[in-house]
């Protein structure tokens, strides 16, 4: 009979430790759900009111900032017909002209009178030598 009431014993109580560690477990999920919530509002509040400060932030700057964006724009176009000009010659050494051809009248439509653009117009004129071949 001792024996039958240890074993109750010890069963009742893993119950209990089991219930009690899973209320705890519970507890501690909800927690760390409710403070990612909060972290996300945060992070929403914060971008909300960054955008907010940025719409009202062009108001409040000095009337002529186009020097510094122009240049930024200028350098990027030159990157970008670089890109362009080097990748049409790369694909005119691989063996793809119609590829080559495509990347050469790109970059004369978007930038007309670049500094690539007689390059361009002769990498055109051999590329298309190389497929009238093919």
């Amino acid at each position: 009979m001792a024996l039958r009431s240890r074993y109750t014993f010890a069963v009742k109580s893993a119950f209990w430790l089991a219930i009690l560690v899973s209320a705890l477990a519970a507890a501690w999920i909800l927690a760390r759900v409710r403070r990612a919530i909060r972290a996300r509002e945060r992070a929403a509040e914060e971008r909300a009111a960054l955008l907010l400060a940025g719409l009202a932030l062009p108001a409040a700057t000095p009337a002529n900032p186009a020097p510094q964006s122009m240049r930024a724009v200028a350098a990027d176009g030159l990157a970008q017909q670089k890109l362009l000009f080097e990748s049409a010659q790369k694909s005119g050494d691989a063996g793809e002209p119609a590829l080559a051809i495509q990347l050469y009248a790109r970059l004369l439509a978007r930038y007309p009178s670049s500094g690539f653009s007689e390059q361009a117009r002769a990498g055109v004129e051999a590329q298309k030598r190389k497929l009238v071949k093919d």
